[in-house]
């Protein structure tokens, strides 16, 4: 990128606590980006963020943020039930956007910004920060190399413990739930390691509350015969979990923490009963992120977790909460 382009001037809607570690300290070491606002319900929590992180335009409302003409691209951190409405609206006033997953509240409202994304000729790319890292791509190429043969069955998991009094991931009014929450993520790892799109065959859900779970399981079949695991939890026996699994008819692939990398993993292969273990070391996940998404904004760069995309991940969502007997999460009004 050449050293006289502007930096992509970003705003974030929300105080939220994921944006320091997903947005503000990757924007310190990404060339080409300056998170410049950031507004929040609370004008006062605003402020205290925008001091804290360095942030030097602070706005009373969100329809503010999106009225700054020197904001280029927003970064969409509110609640689940929030994500469409809001980057629609960002779409509308003109802002490339970075929305956090999942993407909706589910794959209709997704199929609306997926659209509006398109009119509007903006970029908009769903927050899946693992998909940037390096070793997604070394997971694909080991898949697609062909060195664990067929691939049969393609399985991942998710589970921490989220036990905090309050937690918006247990509101449903927020859409939120275990599957929404961290189940994206495994079914997000699932599809690309399968390269397929699956069907949901059965579900089981643990819930804190009628409307939302706290656990769920759900079992898949690709259209080539493969089948497909998903596991998520914020509440269950399962306490800690991070880890993908593919097996194909010449070996296997296993993966610990494909999600966060940068802390930890370690990717072991078996393949005609021989065994070798691979690391991939190189940066975060989230300022892989943060440099794709400016590169996309930029230069056109493609990207993997497009809103088409999204589409195809939340209506696997929508099917395994159907499964569950439970009903897909239901967007913010207007």
């Amino acid at each position: 990128m050449a050293a006289s382009v502007a930096p992509l001037r970003i705003g974030i809607l929300g105080a939220a606590n994921i944006a320091p570690l997903a947005l503000i300290a990757p924007a310190r070491e990404v060339a080409g980006a300056e998170v410049l606002a950031v507004a929040a319900r609370d004008a006062e929590r605003a402020r205290r963020f925008a001091a804290r992180h360095g942030i030097s335009r602070v706005h009373k409302s969100y329809a503010a943020l999106l009225a700054d003409p020197d904001v280029d691209a927003v970064y969409n951190p509110l609640p689940n039930s929030h994500h469409g409405l809001w980057t629609l609206r960002a779409l509308a006033a003109g802002k490339h956007v970075l929305c956090e997953k999942p993407f909706a509240a589910n794959a209709e409202e997704a199929q609306r910004v997926a659209d509006a994304a398109r009119t509007s000729g903006r970029v908009v790319m769903e927050a899946f920060h693992w998909r940037y890292h390096p070793l997604a791509a070394r997971l694909l190429e080991i898949v697609r190399s062909g060195e664990l043969g067929e691939v049969t069955r393609a399985r991942a998991s998710l589970c921490a413990p989220l036990i905090r009094p309050g937690d918006i991931r247990y509101r449903a009014d927020l859409a939120g739930g275990a599957m929404m929450d961290m189940g994206c993520y495994t079914v997000s790892v699932v599809r690309a390691l399968a390269g397929e799109e699956p069907r949901v065959v059965s579900a089981r859900a643990k819930r804190s509350s009628q409307r939302v779970d706290r656990a769920m399981e759900a079992e898949l079949a690709f259209p080539s015969g493969a089948t497909g695991h998903v596991v998520c939890s914020m509440l269950s026996w399962r306490l800690l979990g991070v880890s993908a699994r593919v097996t194909g008819t010449r070996g296997t692939l296993h993966v610990t923490n494909p999600i966060a990398p940068q802390l930890f993993h370690r990717v072991t292969v078996t393949s005609d009963g021989k065994k070798r273990r691979e690391q991939v070391k190189d940066g975060t996940s989230y300022g892989h992120q943060l440099a794709a998404f400016v590169s996309a904004v930029r230069e056109g760069a493609p990207f993997p977790t497009t809103a088409d995309d999204a589409v195809r991940n939340m209506a696997v969502i929508d099917a395994v909460y159907r499964a569950a007997g439970m009903e897909p999460r239901k967007p913010a009004a207007e």
